[in-house]
Protein backbone atom coordinates (compact mmCIF):
# COMPACT_ATOMS: atom_id res chain seq x y z
CA UNK A 1 0.00 0.00 0.00
CA UNK A 2 1.26 3.56 -0.64
CA UNK A 3 1.64 4.93 2.34
CA UNK A 4 0.02 8.63 1.89
CA UNK A 5 -3.43 6.84 1.05
CA UNK A 6 -3.03 5.34 5.40
CA UNK A 7 -3.39 9.13 6.20
CA UNK A 8 -6.72 9.50 4.03
CA UNK A 9 -8.28 6.53 6.25
CA UNK A 10 -7.26 6.54 9.83
CA UNK A 11 -5.71 8.66 12.46
CA UNK A 12 -3.58 8.60 13.81
CA UNK A 13 -1.01 6.68 11.59
CA UNK A 14 1.46 4.78 13.89
CA UNK A 15 4.68 3.69 12.69
CA UNK A 16 8.25 2.19 14.07
CA UNK A 17 11.89 2.59 12.65
CA UNK A 18 14.78 0.60 12.64
CA UNK A 19 17.97 0.87 11.63
CA UNK A 20 19.88 -1.69 9.45
CA UNK A 21 23.40 -3.26 10.84
CA UNK A 22 27.14 -1.98 9.77
CA UNK A 23 27.71 -5.51 8.15
CA UNK A 24 25.50 -8.25 6.95
CA UNK A 25 26.41 -10.53 10.24
CA UNK A 26 24.46 -8.26 12.14
CA UNK A 27 21.35 -9.01 9.35
CA UNK A 28 19.69 -12.14 11.99
CA UNK A 29 19.46 -9.51 15.06
CA UNK A 30 17.63 -6.94 13.01
CA UNK A 31 15.32 -9.29 11.89
CA UNK A 32 14.29 -10.89 15.15
CA UNK A 33 14.01 -6.71 15.86
CA UNK A 34 11.26 -7.29 13.11
CA UNK A 35 9.64 -10.35 14.32
CA UNK A 36 8.90 -8.71 17.72
CA UNK A 37 7.78 -4.98 16.60
CA UNK A 38 5.53 -6.99 13.74
CA UNK A 39 3.27 -8.04 16.68
CA UNK A 40 2.80 -4.47 17.87
CA UNK A 41 1.12 -4.07 14.27
CA UNK A 42 2.11 -0.90 13.11
CA UNK A 43 1.00 1.01 10.17
CA UNK A 44 4.67 0.59 8.71
CA UNK A 45 7.90 0.18 9.28
CA UNK A 46 11.07 2.56 8.05
CA UNK A 47 14.41 1.63 7.30
CA UNK A 48 17.06 4.00 7.82
CA UNK A 49 19.88 4.29 5.65
CA UNK A 50 22.49 1.94 6.11
CA UNK A 51 26.09 3.36 7.84
CA UNK A 52 27.77 0.50 6.35
CA UNK A 53 28.83 2.24 2.57
CA UNK A 54 26.72 -0.81 1.11
CA UNK A 55 25.02 1.58 -1.04
CA UNK A 56 21.52 1.39 0.91
CA UNK A 57 21.56 -2.60 -0.19
CA UNK A 58 20.58 -3.59 3.71
CA UNK A 59 17.92 -1.08 3.80
CA UNK A 60 16.53 -2.23 0.65
CA UNK A 61 16.41 -5.99 1.78
CA UNK A 62 15.20 -5.29 5.14
CA UNK A 63 12.22 -3.34 3.81
CA UNK A 64 12.04 -5.73 1.28
CA UNK A 65 11.22 -8.43 3.80
CA UNK A 66 9.23 -6.50 6.04
CA UNK A 67 6.60 -6.07 3.18
CA UNK A 68 7.17 -9.57 1.62
CA UNK A 69 7.24 -11.69 4.54
CA UNK A 70 5.46 -9.66 7.54
CA UNK A 71 2.30 -8.31 5.13
CA UNK A 72 3.33 -4.31 6.67
CA UNK A 73 4.05 -1.84 4.54
CA UNK A 74 7.73 -0.14 4.26
CA UNK A 75 9.09 3.18 3.97
CA UNK A 76 13.02 2.66 3.23
CA UNK A 77 15.19 5.76 3.36
CA UNK A 78 17.64 7.34 0.58
CA UNK A 79 20.27 9.82 0.65
CA UNK A 80 22.25 11.62 -1.32
CA UNK A 81 24.43 14.40 0.04
CA UNK A 82 27.51 11.33 0.08
CA UNK A 83 26.84 10.09 -3.02
CA UNK A 84 27.23 10.64 -6.97
CA UNK A 85 24.00 10.41 -9.34
CA UNK A 86 24.89 7.55 -10.55
CA UNK A 87 24.75 5.71 -6.93
CA UNK A 88 21.37 7.83 -6.36
CA UNK A 89 20.00 6.08 -9.55
CA UNK A 90 21.50 2.59 -8.40
CA UNK A 91 19.74 2.85 -4.80
CA UNK A 92 16.51 3.73 -6.23
CA UNK A 93 16.59 0.78 -8.78
CA UNK A 94 17.78 -1.85 -6.12
CA UNK A 95 14.89 -0.14 -4.09
CA UNK A 96 11.79 -0.86 -6.69
CA UNK A 97 13.64 -3.95 -7.49
CA UNK A 98 12.79 -5.07 -3.86
CA UNK A 99 9.11 -4.02 -4.50
CA UNK A 100 9.42 -0.37 -2.07
CA UNK A 101 7.11 1.69 -2.89
CA UNK A 102 7.63 4.37 -0.29
CA UNK A 103 10.54 5.90 0.44
CA UNK A 104 12.06 9.05 2.56
CA UNK A 105 14.38 11.64 0.64
CA UNK A 106 16.94 12.46 2.82
CA UNK A 107 19.83 15.47 2.34
CA UNK A 108 22.10 12.94 5.17
CA UNK A 109 24.92 13.66 7.22
CA UNK A 110 27.99 15.30 5.44
CA UNK A 111 30.73 12.40 5.98
CA UNK A 112 34.28 13.78 6.63
CA UNK A 113 36.31 13.95 3.42
CA UNK A 114 33.57 13.57 1.06
CA UNK A 115 31.94 16.66 1.16
CA UNK A 116 30.37 17.63 -2.83
CA UNK A 117 31.04 14.13 -3.89
CA UNK A 118 27.64 14.05 -5.35
CA UNK A 119 25.10 16.40 -8.01
CA UNK A 120 22.34 16.09 -4.90
CA UNK A 121 23.52 18.86 -2.41
CA UNK A 122 19.54 18.91 -0.98
CA UNK A 123 16.38 16.47 -0.27
CA UNK A 124 14.46 18.47 -2.53
CA UNK A 125 16.72 17.72 -4.93
CA UNK A 126 16.99 14.14 -4.32
CA UNK A 127 12.94 14.08 -4.18
CA UNK A 128 12.86 15.63 -8.12
CA UNK A 129 15.26 12.67 -9.27
CA UNK A 130 12.88 10.19 -7.61
CA UNK A 131 10.03 11.85 -9.13
CA UNK A 132 11.29 11.85 -12.32
CA UNK A 133 11.92 8.24 -12.54
CA UNK A 134 8.57 7.46 -10.98
CA UNK A 135 6.11 4.57 -9.12
CA UNK A 136 7.44 5.58 -5.65
CA UNK A 137 5.70 7.88 -3.04
CA UNK A 138 8.12 10.61 -1.63
CA UNK A 139 8.26 11.45 2.72
CA UNK A 140 10.54 14.07 3.93
CA UNK A 141 11.74 15.31 7.11
CA UNK A 142 10.83 18.40 9.58
CA UNK A 143 12.45 19.89 12.08
CA UNK A 144 10.17 21.10 15.19
CA UNK A 145 12.97 23.59 16.47
CA UNK A 146 14.20 24.27 13.13
CA UNK A 147 17.34 22.56 10.66
CA UNK A 148 20.73 22.93 12.33
CA UNK A 149 22.19 24.32 9.44
CA UNK A 150 19.29 26.42 8.64
CA UNK A 151 19.98 30.21 9.21
CA UNK A 152 16.19 31.19 10.83
CA UNK A 153 12.87 29.28 11.42
CA UNK A 154 11.64 30.91 8.04
CA UNK A 155 14.15 29.91 5.83
CA UNK A 156 13.43 26.52 7.06
CA UNK A 157 9.81 26.55 6.26
CA UNK A 158 10.61 27.86 3.09
CA UNK A 159 12.93 24.84 2.55
CA UNK A 160 9.76 22.51 3.50
CA UNK A 161 8.12 24.45 0.77
CA UNK A 162 10.80 23.29 -1.59
CA UNK A 163 10.32 19.62 -0.74
CA UNK A 164 6.65 19.65 -1.02
CA UNK A 165 6.76 21.31 -4.11
CA UNK A 166 9.43 18.91 -5.23
CA UNK A 167 7.06 16.22 -4.76
CA UNK A 168 6.71 15.41 -0.82
CA UNK A 169 3.85 14.45 -0.10
CA UNK A 170 4.14 13.67 3.89
CA UNK A 171 6.48 14.78 6.55
CA UNK A 172 7.96 12.88 9.68
CA UNK A 173 9.44 15.36 12.04
CA UNK A 174 13.12 14.73 14.23
CA UNK A 175 12.64 13.95 17.63
CA UNK A 176 11.72 16.26 20.14
CA UNK A 177 10.55 16.74 23.88
CA UNK A 178 8.36 19.33 24.01
CA UNK A 179 4.91 19.09 22.36
CA UNK A 180 4.25 22.95 22.39
CA UNK A 181 6.72 23.08 20.39
CA UNK A 182 5.81 20.81 17.52
CA UNK A 183 2.21 22.03 18.02
CA UNK A 184 3.45 25.69 17.15
CA UNK A 185 5.75 24.03 14.77
CA UNK A 186 2.64 22.83 12.74
CA UNK A 187 0.41 25.59 13.54
CA UNK A 188 3.37 27.85 11.79
CA UNK A 189 3.54 25.12 8.45
CA UNK A 190 0.05 24.97 7.88
CA UNK A 191 -0.12 28.92 7.58
CA UNK A 192 2.55 28.75 4.85
CA UNK A 193 0.13 26.21 3.03
CA UNK A 194 1.79 23.26 3.66
CA UNK A 195 -1.13 20.65 4.32
CA UNK A 196 0.33 17.50 4.08
CA UNK A 197 0.20 15.15 6.80
CA UNK A 198 2.85 15.49 9.53
CA UNK A 199 4.03 12.71 11.63
CA UNK A 200 5.21 13.46 14.86
CA UNK A 201 8.65 11.74 15.60
CA UNK A 202 8.81 10.64 19.02
CA UNK A 203 12.33 8.90 20.85
CA UNK A 204 11.54 7.31 24.04
CA UNK A 205 15.01 7.97 26.29
CA UNK A 206 15.58 4.63 28.32
CA UNK A 207 19.87 5.15 28.52
CA UNK A 208 22.06 7.51 29.92
CA UNK A 209 24.20 6.78 26.43
CA UNK A 210 21.15 8.37 24.59
CA UNK A 211 20.99 11.79 26.70
CA UNK A 212 24.57 12.63 26.08
CA UNK A 213 24.87 10.92 22.18
CA UNK A 214 20.92 10.88 20.59
CA UNK A 215 20.08 13.97 22.37
CA UNK A 216 23.11 16.38 22.46
CA UNK A 217 23.37 15.67 18.42
CA UNK A 218 19.62 16.19 17.81
CA UNK A 219 19.64 19.86 19.36
CA UNK A 220 16.19 19.01 20.84
CA UNK A 221 15.06 21.36 23.70
CA UNK A 222 14.70 19.90 27.03
CA UNK A 223 11.83 20.65 28.78
CA UNK A 224 12.33 21.30 32.71
CA UNK A 225 10.44 18.40 33.31
CA UNK A 226 12.68 15.74 31.13
CA UNK A 227 15.68 17.35 32.62
CA UNK A 228 14.23 16.82 36.24
CA UNK A 229 13.79 13.13 35.31
CA UNK A 230 17.19 12.73 33.84
CA UNK A 231 18.97 13.88 36.84
CA UNK A 232 16.65 12.10 38.96
CA UNK A 233 17.36 9.04 37.15
CA UNK A 234 20.81 8.81 35.13
CA UNK A 235 22.29 6.60 37.97
CA UNK A 236 19.30 4.22 37.64
CA UNK A 237 19.54 2.09 34.94
CA UNK A 238 15.67 0.68 35.64
CA UNK A 239 14.65 3.55 36.73
CA UNK A 240 15.42 5.38 33.87
CA UNK A 241 14.11 2.76 31.30
CA UNK A 242 10.91 3.08 33.10
CA UNK A 243 10.75 6.77 33.50
CA UNK A 244 11.50 7.70 30.16
CA UNK A 245 9.20 5.12 28.88
CA UNK A 246 6.73 6.76 30.83
CA UNK A 247 7.72 9.82 29.65
CA UNK A 248 7.19 9.26 25.96
CA UNK A 249 3.53 7.68 26.66
CA UNK A 250 2.35 11.11 28.11
CA UNK A 251 3.83 12.74 25.10
CA UNK A 252 1.96 10.46 22.43
CA UNK A 253 -1.12 10.25 24.45
CA UNK A 254 -1.52 14.51 24.22
CA UNK A 255 -0.31 14.26 20.66
CA UNK A 256 -3.23 11.70 19.83
CA UNK A 257 -5.60 13.82 21.96
CA UNK A 258 -4.87 17.15 20.31
CA UNK A 259 -5.31 15.21 16.50
CA UNK A 260 -1.56 14.68 15.11
CA UNK A 261 -1.19 12.95 11.49
CA UNK A 262 1.03 10.14 12.96
CA UNK A 263 2.89 8.86 15.35
CA UNK A 264 6.43 7.50 14.57
CA UNK A 265 8.73 5.89 17.02
CA UNK A 266 11.94 6.00 16.80
CA UNK A 267 12.70 2.73 18.41
CA UNK A 268 16.97 2.27 18.08
CA UNK A 269 15.97 -1.53 17.91
CA UNK A 270 14.88 -2.39 20.83
CA UNK A 271 11.44 -4.07 20.98
CA UNK A 272 11.59 -3.76 24.42
CA UNK A 273 10.92 -0.11 24.53
CA UNK A 274 8.64 0.02 21.63
CA UNK A 275 6.36 -2.53 22.89
CA UNK A 276 6.33 -0.94 26.83
CA UNK A 277 4.93 2.42 25.04
CA UNK A 278 2.57 0.37 22.62
CA UNK A 279 0.73 -1.05 25.69
CA UNK A 280 0.81 2.53 27.38
CA UNK A 281 -1.06 4.25 24.29
CA UNK A 282 -2.71 1.45 22.35
CA UNK A 283 -6.40 1.85 23.48
CA UNK A 284 -6.12 5.50 21.44
CA UNK A 285 -4.87 3.55 18.40
CA UNK A 286 -7.18 2.75 15.65
CA UNK A 287 -7.10 -0.56 14.44
CA UNK A 288 -4.21 -1.45 11.28
CA UNK A 289 -6.10 -1.38 8.13
CA UNK A 290 -4.12 -4.09 6.24
CA UNK A 291 -3.96 -6.90 8.91
CA UNK A 292 -1.35 -9.56 9.76
CA UNK A 293 -0.96 -11.47 7.07
CA UNK A 294 1.04 -15.28 8.05
CA UNK A 295 4.50 -15.54 7.01
CA UNK A 296 3.42 -18.72 5.25
CA UNK A 297 0.72 -17.42 3.58
CA UNK A 298 2.54 -14.19 2.45
CA UNK A 299 5.41 -16.68 1.11
CA UNK A 300 2.82 -18.78 -0.83
CA UNK A 301 1.46 -14.97 -2.39
CA UNK A 302 4.69 -13.88 -3.52
CA UNK A 303 6.14 -17.19 -4.95
CA UNK A 304 2.75 -17.14 -6.79
CA UNK A 305 3.93 -14.00 -8.95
Amino acid sequence: MRIPKLFEKKKPVFSLEIFPPKKTTGLESVYKTVEALAELEPDYISVTYGAGGDGGKLTSEIAGKIKREYGIEALAHITCINSTEREVKEMIREMKDNNIENVLALRGDIVEGKEGVGEYHHANELAIEIQRIGGMQIFGACYPEGHPDSPSKEQDIQNLKYKIGAGVQGLITQLFFDNEAFYEYVRTVRRAGIDVPISAGIMPITKKTQVERTVEMSGAKLPDDFKAMIKKYQDDEEGLFSAGTDYAVKQIRDLIEHGVDGVHLYTMNTPEVASAVYEGIKDLLPQRIEKHVSRQEKTREYAAV
